[in-house]
C-alpha cells in the first residue's frame, strides 16, 4: 500500500473529509474550488498508481446546475484523448457523491512554478506555450470549449505540461453558446466572455495567450487588482506584453486580439510554434461586436455628459 506521508502534495484530510469514494481510497487534499475539492487516492484494492478524485461540492444537496456542470465536466474530459491534457479515468455523477477519477500528475501547476520560481526562461517558454497550445488544438477538436484555461489549470508533470480541470467546459455547438454571467476567471477571460457574447474556441486561444503572457512575465497581461477592473481593462485596453519578445510576442499579440474572429485558431499557433508558419490573419466581420457598440455608446454618454455640463457652467 502506498505511504500517504507528508511528502506527498496537498494537505492532510480534514474530519469533514470522506476516507472512501468508490473503488479509491483517498489520502490527502490537492485543491479546492468553487465546484468541488480534488483528493489523491489510490485504488482501494490492490493499490497502484495515484489518481485524483474531484468529489462534487454538496454531493446530494448539489443544485441542478451545479451537478448538471459536474456532468458535463465528465462527458468533456472523456472525449478528449491528448498526452498533453489529464485523462479522465472513471466517473461516477449519479450517486450521491458525483466524482471523477482523473490521471494524477505528479507536479506544481504553471501559476504555482512562477509565483515560487519566477518566470519561466525562453526555452522552456515556449515548451510550455506550445504544449499547452497542441492540448487546446485537441480539445477543440473534440467539439469542446474549455473556458477556464489559465496557469493554475496547467500542471508541471514529469513528462511535461498537462492541462487539467473541464469544470465550466462545454461542447462547442451547445445552443447558445454563452457564458451565462461571465463564468470563468476574470484575468484570462476574453471580451467575449466578459460581454456575455457567444463563446468558442477564441476565448480559450485568447486565454493561452494570457497565460503565455503570465508564464514569460509573472503577471498576467491585464494585471491584477479587483475583478471589475481587470474585467474593464480586457475590454477597453491593450495587454502589456512586459519583455515578451520575438515571434512569440507578435503571436501573442495577435491571440489577444478583441475580436474573437481576428485570432488565429489553436491548431493555427501549434503550426506557428512547432513549424514557424505564419499565422494568418482571419477577415473581421463587418458586424461590430455587442461588446463594441456598448463601448462606444459608453464613450459617447461620457462626451454628452462633459458637453452638456460645459454649456451650463
Amino acid at each position: 500500500m502506498l505511504d500517504p506521508s507528508s511528502s506527498r502534495p496537498g494537505l492532510p484530510l480534514g474530519p469533514d473529509d470522506p476516507r472512501r469514494l468508490g473503488g479509491y481510497r483517498l489520502v490527502r487534499r490537492l485543491g479546492e474550488g468553487g465546484q468541488g475539492v480534488v483528493y489523491l487516492a489510490v485504488p482501494r484494492d490492490s493499490g497502484g498508481a495515484h489518481v485524483a478524485v474531484k468529489l462534487l461540492r454538496g454531493g446530494a444537496a448539489a443544485t441542478p446546475r451545479a451537478r448538471s456542470r459536474f456532468v458535463k465536466e465528465a462527458d468533456a474530459a472523456a472525449e478528449i484523448t491528448n498526452r498533453h491534457v489529464a485523462r479522465v479515468l472513471e466517473a461516477d455523477v449519479t450517486g450521491d457523491r458525483p466524482y471523477i477519477v482523473s490521471e494524477f500528475v505528479d507536479g506544481p501547476s504553471l501559476q504555482e512554478s512562477v509565483e515560487e520560481d519566477g518566470p519561466l526562461t525562453p526555452g522552456r517558454l515556449r515548451h510550455v506555450a506550445l504544449r499547452t497550445a497542441a492540448a487546446l488544438a485537441a480539445i477543440h477538436r473534440a467539439g469542446v470549449v474549455h473556458r477556464d484555461f489559465k496557469p493554475g489549470n496547467v500542471l508541471l508533470g514529469p513528462d511535461g505540461p498537462k492541462v487539467i480541470d473541464f469544470g465550466v467546459a462545454q461542447t462547442a455547438d451547445a445552443t447558445p453558446v454563452t457564458t451565462h454571467g461571465a463564468v470563468g476567471t476574470p484575468a484570462y477571460m476574453a471580451p467575449e466572455q466578459i460581454e456575455d457574447e457567444p463563446v468558442g474556441p477564441p476565448a480559450d486561444v485568447f486565454a493561452w495567450a494570457a497565460t503565455v503572457v503570465f508564464a514569460a512575465t509573472g503577471r498576467p497581461p491585464f494585471g491584477g487588482g479587483a475583478s471589475a477592473a481587470v474585467m474593464r481593462r480586457i475590454v477597453t485596453r491593450p495587454p502589456d506584453l512586459g519583455d515578451l519578445d520575438g515571434e512569440l510576442r507578435d503571436l501573442v499579440e495577435h491571440c489577444l486580439d478583441k475580436n474573437p474572429a481576428a485570432r488565429p485558431t489553436a491548431r493555427q499557433v501549434v503550426r506557428a510554434l512547432r513549424d514557424g508558419e505564419a499565422t494568418a490573419p482571419k477577415p473581421r466581420p463587418k458586424k461590430i461586436p455587442r461588446y463594441r457598440w456598448r463601448m462606444m455608446l459608453a464613450l459617447a454618454a461620457v462626451v454628452t455628459a462633459g458637453f452638456a455640463l460645459g454649456i451650463l457652467l
